[in-house]
């Protein structure tokens, strides 16, 4: 069984999610950021973290490509065109969606409040739509964004859609509104959801 430390109200809910996508059995250990539990296993005290076979591994990103792979499932197989194609949507929604929401939140709650600069939101909102705009073209008409299989970056960019809606970023209407509730609304979301309470 894998054991996960980190809290639902964090990136950890992206593996949540990936382990529900794929079926597996975990263990959430929920510890916040910066607590001592995190980091014993993390210097920098960011969740989540994975611990699997005895070894701890970190960042979500990584740990939900490494889980996709570990069960061929939720991926394309490395050095496929598709594998390429897939990972460049998970470098353009770790740059583009995550690092605009990731600067609005340092500046709205992580930094020490002498540390935050307001007039920052503005510049990551703007930069967020622009990401969103993008993600639309690259989308097409597309169920997800390599196609009819739902992958590693469809939960990134799903996780993403709600922190974007919690911080009060506008999220665009029509089909990008129709990918964020199909991602979504799947059950294996709604499973982590629950299960992290």
């Amino acid at each position: 069984m894998y054991q996960v430390i980190g809290t639902a109200r964090s990136r950890a809910i992206r593996v949540f999610w990936m382990l529900e996508e794929l079926g597996q059995d975990y263990e959430i250990l929920a510890h916040g950021p910066h607590s001592a539990e995190i980091k014993a296993v993390n210097p920098s005290g960011k969740i989540p973290a994975l611990i699997v076979d005895g070894v701890t591994l970190l960042d979500s990103v990584a740990i939900m490509q490494f889980l996709a792979d570990r069960h061929e499932n939720l991926t394309y197989k490395a050095g496929t065109i598709q594998r390429g194609m897939q990972d460049s949507f998970t470098n353009f929604a770790l740059d583009e969606i995550d690092g605009a929401l990731w600067t609005a939140g340092k500046h709205s709650f992580v930094l020490p409040e002498k540390l935050r600069v307001p007039a920052v939101l503005d510049t990551a909102k703007a930069e967020f739509n622009r990401a969103m705009k993008t993600l639309a073209a690259r989308l097409g008409d597309n169920e997800f964004v390599m196609g009819d299989k739902i992958t590693v970056p469809d939960i990134l960019i799903g996780h993403c859609a709600g922190w974007a809606k919690s911080i009060k970023f506008d999220l665009p209407e029509g089909k990008l509104a129709d990918y964020f509730k199909r991602v979504r609304s799947r059950p294996a979301f709604k499973r982590a959801l629950v299960k992290s309470a």
